[in-house]
């Protein structure tokens, strides 16, 4: 099967013998050399995550094909004590609606069903602290590319279909700046350390979606618990904030931008 054929689905079928060997493609097709195949649990079963590196950067190999993003409003069901911590912030004036299901309907974005390449994507987000007009250019110089909406959400869920890429959950007695050993620290099931700092915001081909973190502007802000952890949200594209950085007046805020390079197969 040609590697650019792979699809997340079939990638999830594959034993380690066959993932090996598809891997060592990937790599050779980039040219850049296999470092581990590592067989973790992920989606209730054994799943694959092959890691290759190419002049010195760290890349995971990302199955694509007809893949499904966005959550589902309508039969997502909040966790323990969500609710509650929302409203406690809307109290105190923050919020895009009175209720929790409204607010996400407006930060994330939307539920459906896309089809992604086959690609090969950094394994950390790379500083740019420029304007972010000039990063397809930077990257470009190098053989790379800025991850689409679509990328970016399908390599940092991996196929999870929950709020967060680790679960529907997340803590309420503290915000992620407070929480050195919460679950975002922890990389994801394709091997990548992503949405774990909420001072972190990454952009995208799209200029209105940006997404892991907001600058810090909920930590800062005193937004509230269950606030201060949705900017890492796997589909929390923060178009607010990327409307922001976007304008004249955000220039002070390009330092705390970051790219995660794609390298196309």
């Amino acid at each position: 099967m040609p590697i650019d054929d792979l699809t997340f689905e079939e990638w999830r079928s594959f034993d380690l013998p066959t993932a090996l060997r598809t891997a060592r493609e990937a790599a050779a097709l980039t040219g850049g050399h296999l470092v581990s195949v590592e067989t973790v649990h992920h989606l209730g079963r054994p799943f694959h995550r092959a890691l290759i590196e190419r002049a010195g950067q760290a890349f995971a190999l990302v199955p694509g094909g007809e893949v499904t993003l966005g959550l589902d409003l309508d039969a997502w069901q909040p966790a323990p004590g969500q609710e509650e911590d929302y409203r406690a912030s809307v109290d105190q004036g923050f919020g895009h609606a009175d209720d929790l299901r409204g607010h996400l309907a407006h930060m994330l974005s939307p539920y459906r069903r896309v089809t992604v390449p086959t690609v090969l994507m950094a394994v950390e987000d790379e500083e740019f602290g420029e304007e972010p007009e000039g990063a397809a250019e930077v990257l470009a110089a190098r053989g790379l590319r800025l991850p689409t909406p679509d990328e970016w959400e399908h390599a940092c869920g991996a196929g999870a279909r929950t709020l967060f890429r680790w679960g529907d959950t997340c803590p309420l007695d503290r915000i992620p700046y407070h929480s050195p050993d919460g679950p975002q620290h922890r990389p994801n099931a394709l091997g990548l350390h992503i949405t774990y700092d909420t001072y972190r915001t990454e952009l995208t081909s799209d200029p209105a979606s940006v997404y892991g973190g907001d600058g810090g502007e909920s930590a800062c802000g005193g937004y509230g618990r269950l606030l201060g952890w949705l900017p890492l949200a796997t589909s929390h594209r923060n178009p607010d904030y990327a409307a922001w950085l976007h304008d004249p007046a955000g220039d002070a805020f390009y330092e705390d931008t970051s790219t995660r390079p794609v390298l196309p197969l």
